[in-house]
């Protein structure tokens, strides 16, 4: 059989490109060569798309191609520029390792719709509906899923500190890990926050503080047909859980500890799996997500958000998940690999 030809698309223009990175250096670690061969596409920061010879260290100032992402679904594939002409190569399946903006939001998946390539991992409207938190609880909610009490703040707007009870959670809505996050204590520190959370995202999220563990829980497939890791929990010795916030994550958080399997009762970690399948169908998640919600004390699980391509570093909550199910990182890719060229398109 000849091996599919994979368009790995790493970097990207959100905050997240360095998470990007070390994402698509553990995809490609775990890439079966036997089965594919991979063609890796690096998005600057500035968002110039280049053919290179992979996510390493340094990649953008090495032997690099300017390529475009096709449209035309004739193409099917890559337009690579050389010596002032284009060749192509089309591709059977792309990967998109991209993380917040333009990566997870439905920009992406926009084009790859329109290029008529299959691709891994969550499609427009589900992309774009988790991307905004806000979004994401009101669809949650009127499927019967517990969520926080919530409010926005668009761009042109100004939130009375009285009226909220406190500590409550500030966010950049539609931003990925915890950039722009604040958790605010006392009313004279909320404007402050919601600036903080604008030089993300216009539209700012409030939410009361959720009493109880954070738990995550990831989840593979299409439709009915899931499967889903381990339950983890987040063992917290201070202050609030800040992924891909410190100095050297690979060496460990400064603050936090995933535990996998979580250390929760049986009939908790049940009851947290079914959720995080039902957050998933109801927001019309496909390929894979990490879902994240809280354990109260009372045994309640309340969403927090969903992240629908979530780091896969050799440290990220997602393939520690899978892997303690059993599904290591190159198995997983191979499922996601087969959901995407086997799964219904728009």
């Amino acid at each position: 059989m000849p091996r599919l030809k994979v368009g790995v698309v790493f970097g990207g223009r959100s905050e997240e490109h360095p998470v990007s990175l070390k994402s698509a250096r553990e995809v490609a670690q775990n890439l079966d060569p036997e089965k594919y061969e991979p063609l890796y596409i690096g998005i600057t920061k500035s968002g110039s798309w280049k053919l290179c010879d992979g996510p390493d260290p340094g990649w953008e100032n090495g032997d690099c191609r300017p390529v475009a992402l096709s449209p035309d679904s004739d193409t099917h594939g890559l337009l690579v520029l050389e010596e002032g002409r284009y060749s192509t190569i089309r591709l059977d399946v792309v990967l998109p390792v991209l993380h917040g903006p333009f990566g997870e939001d439905g920009a992406m998946q926009g084009l790859l719709e329109l290029s008529g390539i299959p691709y891994i991992g969550c499609d427009i409207q589900s992309s774009a509906l988790c991307m905004d938190k806000s979004l994401a609880y009101v669809v949650a909610g009127s499927a019967g899923i517990a969520t926080p009490n919530f409010w926005t703040v668009t761009a042109d707007e100004t939130v009375d500190p009285t009226r909220l009870t406190y500590p409550v959670f500030v966010k950049p809505t539609r931003s990925g890990s915890s950039f722009g996050v604040t958790k605010v204590s006392r009313r004279e520190e909320l404007p402050g926050a919601v600036e903080t959370a604008r030089r993300y995202d216009a539209k700012v999220l409030i939410e009361e503080a959720v009493v109880g563990s954070e738990i995550g829980c990831a989840v593979l497939g299409n439709e009915s047909d899931l499967v889903v890791g381990e339950v983890d929990r987040i063992a917290l010795s201070h202050g609030f859980f800040r992924i891909h916030q410190e100095d050297a994550p690979e060496t460990g958080s400064d603050n936090s500890t995933a535990i996998v399997p979580a250390d929760i009762p049986e009939d908790s970690r049940l009851l947290v799996q079914e959720t995080a399948k039902a957050v998933y169908r109801a927001l019309g998640c496909r390929g894979l997500s990490r879902v994240d919600m809280f354990l109260r004390e009372d045994g309640e699980v309340v969403l927090n958000e969903v992240n629908t391509f979530p780091g896969m570093t050799s440290y990220s909550r997602y393939p520690r998940m899978m892997a303690a199910a059993g599904l290591p990182l190159s198995e997983v890719i191979d499922r996601t690999v087969s959901l995407a060229l086997t799964g219904k398109t728009r």
